[in-house]
């Protein structure tokens, strides 16, 4: 029996890893089980969303009008469910990104089906969807199978492998929609917050820092390291909740998952819930005083030695390569 997936992308600054890898994650299930894969698009960079994973789909929706051009949840919420019910879809996915997990358990319940959250591997058996995902902080993995439909899930997006294009790509669909005008929310206050020139999930460098950094101003010194290699910079819960730095570079369990090509860990032990957030990043190397910081167990390089002697080494170093 056949299984059609939905993508849904509230689409607000589009990561093409993350977009490839949920094509990746619906296509091997439609290859193991039958049926289609669509795409639901909705927000101010849908066109650039729609052509990146169009050649890797069946059929491309986006979501237009005016009333969309800035995140509203009920807004989306409603057009979004409208689309899905439209597509009779077994599985819904979403990302990561901080929209997606907002959406996923609210548009589970209006389709009357079943959310599950940070999955990294999903199969189907006997109808149902099971999904794989880090339980205990990261200490161990459960399965948990989702027997309502359809099951709405926000996956890690960038730990799914690509898939190939397919012969004959969608040609993304224009869909004028009708949401609802008056939103139940309003909109009283908005601060913008300086990031980097990308954003933090998707990022080929990382360097963090962590409680052993010992404040505020020493991030400034990690901050060098990173702008030597072309990194974004991150941090453990702790820093964040001491108000050391922003909240949005915490990464972790509870903060941001990020795969970079090279995690840079800095005064950080490695606590299991703070390796759940970079269990895909590709290469960790770790400067740590304690040469028994488990974070040392998971890095392919470390070195034992206080950062304030070996940072300025390697940013002498790094910007003479340049």
């Amino acid at each position: 029996m056949s299984h059609d997936i939905a993508i849904v992308l509230p689409a607000f600054g589009p990561s093409d890893r993350a977009l490839l890898g949920l094509a990746g994650a619906a296509r091997t299930l439609v290859a193991a089980n039958g049926g289609r894969v669509s795409v639901v698009v909705v927000g101010p960079t849908a066109d650039a969303a729609s052509q990146t994973i169009a050649p890797y789909v069946d059929r491309v929706l986006m979501l237009s009008h005016p009333l969309l051009a800035d995140y509203q949840p009920e807004r989306f919420l409603a057009v979004i469910a409208d689309a899905c019910k439209a597509i009779e879809a077994g599985t819904v996915l979403l990302g990561g990104d901080t929209y997606s997990q907002e959406l996923t358990p609210r548009l589970a319940h209006r389709l009357g089906g079943v959310a599950a959250s940070d999955a990294i591997a999903l199969n189907i058996a006997d109808g149902s969807v099971e999904v794989r995902r880090a339980v205990y902080g990261g200490k161990a993995e459960a399965v948990f199978r989702l027997r309502a439909k359809p099951a709405v899930v926000w996956i890690r997006a960038r730990g799914f492998a690509p898939p190939a294009p397919l012969d004959q790509p969608a040609t993304p669909e224009v869909v004028v929609v009708d949401p609802p005008s008056a939103a139940p929310t309003r909109i009283v206050e908005r601060s913008t917050e300086a990031t980097g020139a990308v954003r933090l999930e998707d990022a080929a460098r990382i360097v963090a820092g962590g409680r052993g950094i010992g404040g505020a101003e020493p991030f400034n010194l990690l901050r060098q390291l990173a702008q030597a290699i072309g990194a974004q910079l991150a941090a453990t819960r702790a820093p964040c909740d001491a108000g050391w730095v922003p909240a949005s570079w915490q990464v972790g369990q509870t903060g941001k998952k990020v795969a970079p090509e090279l995690y840079l860990a800095i005064g950080l032990s490695g606590s299991s819930q703070h390796l759940l957030g970079i269990s895909d990043a590709k290469v960790i190397a770790a400067i740590n005083t304690d040469p028994e910081a488990p974070i040392f167990k998971h890095s392919q390089f470390g070195l034992v030695e206080d950062f304030r002697k070996a940072v300025p080494l390697l940013c002498e170093k790094l910007t003479a390569l340049r």
